[in-house]
């Protein structure tokens, strides 16, 4: 037997396995299994294509959508503008003209970019999200702070992007791989660090 073998219409044996059709292109198209999931993020490859699709609108306006965001979240959470010194003290009218919260949004969106753009190396997204715990646990943010923000993040991006729930849920997978290695690092003692 050579290393095809036409089975059917429907069917192809290519080194002794049957592959159905529709599974042989999909599995070209993707490179591989698209519902296989990633053992290091448990994201599959139509999860990460959902989350990068979805996402490219938001980064061709990041400043703006990046704003929006931190208003957003600090009109739900107000308490947490004391970990951010340059807003301490500023009205949310001022927040545009403030140069300092400007970085902090390009920071963030920059952050998250990389993050997405990289889904398919998990390895590489694990470590960053490491060094994001890592320096937020020196300013003492705790975990809540992210279920806060993942909050707004989620409600934001609902109304905005009318996100399907396959989306939804690719997202929600993808911001749980994140926390985890961003929690790994975060409540580690300063003396540990």
């Amino acid at each position: 037997m050579g290393l095809i073998a036409h089975q059917d219409a429907s069917s192809l044996t290519i080194r002794g396995e049957t592959v159905q059709m529709g599974g042989l292109v999909s599995q070209l198209w993707w490179g591989g299994d698209p519902d296989e999931m990633n053992p290091v993020s448990g994201l599959t490859k139509r999860d990460i294509y959902a989350v990068q699709k979805s996402w490219a609108p938001v980064h061709a306006n990041n400043l703006a959508v990046g704003t929006e965001l931190l208003k957003r979240y600090f009109r739900a959470y107000p308490e947490a503008k004391q970990y951010f010194r340059m807003l301490r003290n500023l009205s949310e009218e001022d927040y545009d003209s403030n140069i300092q919260f400007k970085a902090h949004v390009i920071s963030l969106m920059t952050s998250l970019n990389l993050a997405i753009s990289t889904l398919n190396q998990p390895e590489l997204v694990a470590t960053l999200m490491q060094k994001l715990g890592e320096s937020h646990g020196k300013r003492k943010i705790q975990e809540q702070h992210f279920h806060d923000l993942k909050g707004v993040i989620v409600n934001m991006f609902i109304e905005v992007l009318k996100l399907d729930d396959a989306t939804l849920g690719a997202w929600g997978k993808t911001v749980g791989f994140w926390y985890k290695h961003i929690f790994q690092t975060l409540s580690i003692p300063d003396e540990q660090r």
